[in-house]
């Protein structure tokens, strides 16, 4: 079966994770508010039939939100996802999905039985192959319509309580492109133009960790389920201390375009993609939300930023500062929070003091804002995909900080955090739900490890063992192919010469034979002198 054919296969047949599953999408189900599909495997609902779940009540965290956001029931974010569904599918034991059709994340197996541990590597210790396959893949999914997942391009009060949906098709790097816009967008209180800016489920406050890495572990699988490679893993760039965009070249994530420094080099398959949800002020003045249509090329560049804003990358003294700070959030626990560990690592405080600051974007944000094009603004930042580079070496810090810490869960807010940050409140947009709290754990819990945090025998092995042996089995085949064609040809060679020279032999030995009796007849029967009589 061909490539193609078995990715049309993969796209198909594999059930979807995360908002808006197809399935919940018709009249039926948002009047209903019920998002709880059949699992295809036994035909029940939820799988209830092989014990994988049961379509039950969402119950809501009541828990008092900060102060940051003063409106109540005028956006369709709060209480995630109670405005469009208040019952969906609760999956048992490892079981994980809007169907409870897949294994959570660290597990797979038919009955989901079996532990995965997958190493995100160092882009820069990829091989060869990885990295082209890495660079493909990204390809693939952004021009490829996802077959399990819509987004929403209107709300709901527009939607006559379910009567006349309003959904679009996207492509699988797009939805996450949606997402990211969709769960930092402003609120729309009503009138063009009339909106709350000071609103966020992802980002400036505690949630901003856990969120990420939820996002990031399911880009991870769909692209897993896309391409059928499911070792497949996300990579992360290492920018402690880098002077410049190191992942700018042709051969990673593009080097800056020879005609126009705002773009991406033609040499690269990245100048050729198209942005979405990058004009927030447009959609606030029409009061709409993004639509996923293409609004122009991709943008960045690098360097050509406002230096006053970020004087430098982040050093290696950097992290190990902010990795010192024992409290995970405090005060109002938002980008004012002074000696808060999420808030310094997000880059609304200094690494060096721990206070917060105005007028510069550090750590995280520094990123971005030095990218200087679709990365530097946060609804939109998704579209380059540096960001899930970056994003993953952010989340690897996170997990560091984990380590060396060891805190409990109850470390976590569990109230009076922005709205959406809170413990118990679930990830917009996700579905199924996840809360918070349940992602400040581990890596080594949910699956997955960063090469670079390994024990030595372990970094060894998958940072410059492992690459030298993939290379050298590559080489070791060709020159496998090559030793075997040359010494076909060789032996064809030999086999030649070898019947030459017989042949050759062979006429020498009958023409000394029969040269011999010519010359002795003919002097017999012409009467002729011999040689020596001759001369």
């Amino acid at each position: 079966m061909s490539l193609p054919l078995l990715l049309f296969f993969f796209q198909f047949l594999s059930p979807s994770l995360q908002q808006f599953p197809r399935p919940c999408t018709t009249p039926d189900v948002l009047r209903s508010k019920r998002c709880c599909p059949v699992w295809p495997g036994d035909g029940s609902v939820c799988g209830s039939l092989s014990g994988r779940g049961f379509c039950q009540d969402v119950t809501v965290s009541d828990l008092p939100n900060g102060p940051q956001y003063p409106h109540s029931g005028l956006d369709d974010r709060e209480q995630w996802p109670l405005v469009f569904y208040n019952q969906t599918c609760q999956c048992a034991g490892n079981y994980m999905g809007f169907d409870c059709g897949e294994c959570k994340f660290g597990y797979f197996g038919a009955n989901c039985g079996e532990r995965r541990e997958s190493v995100r590597k160092n882009i820069f210790q990829l091989s060869v192959s990885e990295r082209q396959r890495f660079i493909s893949y990204l390809n693939l999914a952004k021009t490829t319509v996802s077959p399990d997942y819509m987004i929403v391009t209107g709300v709901y009060s527009q939607m006559n309580n379910g009567s006349t949906p309003m959904f679009t098709n996207i492509s699988v790097y797009d939805l996450f492109v949606w997402m990211h816009y969709y769960v930092s967008r402003d609120a729309l209180l009503g009138g063009p133009g009339n909106v709350w800016a000071d609103i966020d489920f992802a980002h400036e406050s505690a949630a901003f960790l856990p969120w990420h890495r939820v996002y990031l572990l399911f880009w991870e699988h769909e692209a897993r389920k896309l391409t059928g490679d499911f070792n497949f893993t996300i990579p992360y760039w290492d920018w402690r201390d880098a002077q410049d965009c190191q992942v700018c070249t042709d051969e990673l994530m593009g080097a800056r375009s020879p005609l126009n420094p705002n773009l991406i080099s033609p040499s690269s398959v990245f100048s050729s993609w198209k942005v979405i949800c990058s004009q927030p002020e447009d959609y606030n003045q029409r009061e709409v939300l993004c639509d996923g249509s293409p609004e122009g090329p991709l943008l960045r560049n690098p360097g050509n930023h406002d230096p006053n804003r970020v004087p430098r990358l982040p050093t290696s003294a950097d992290v190990e500062s902010v990795l010192s700070l024992t409290e995970y959030e405090t005060g109002l626990m938002d980008r004012r929070a002074n000696m808060s560990f999420r808030n310094a690592l997000e880059g609304f405080a200094s690494p060096e003091t721990g206070l917060a600051v105005t007028g510069q974007s550090l750590m995280h944000n520094s990123l971005h804002v030095f990218m200087n094009g679709s990365m530097s603004s946060v609804q939109g930042s998704a579209n380059d995909p540096i960001f899930l580079l970056h994003h993953a070496f952010i989340d690897s810090i996170f997990e560091q900080w984990l380590r060396r810490h060891q805190p409990p869960r109850t470390h976590y807010p569990t109230a009076n955090a922005p709205i959406g940050h809170n413990d118990g409140f679930y990830m917009v947009p996700f579905i199924p739900l996840y809360r918070n709290g349940d992602y400040f754990l581990s890596t080594k819990a949910l699956g997955y490890e960063y090469a670079y945090l390994q024990d030595p025998s372990q970094r060894f092995v998958q940072e410059f063992l492992t690459p030298y042996l993939e290379q050298a089995q590559q080489i070791w085949r060709w020159l496998l192919a090559a030793g075997l064609l040359g010494a076909a040809v060789a032996g064809i060679i030999a086999t030649i010469i070898t019947a030459a020279c017989r042949r050759h032999l062979k006429r020498r030995k009958s023409s000394a034979y029969g040269e011999r009796q010519p010359l002795l007849n003919s002097s017999e029967e012409e009467g002729s002198t011999s040689y020596q009589t001759t001369l």
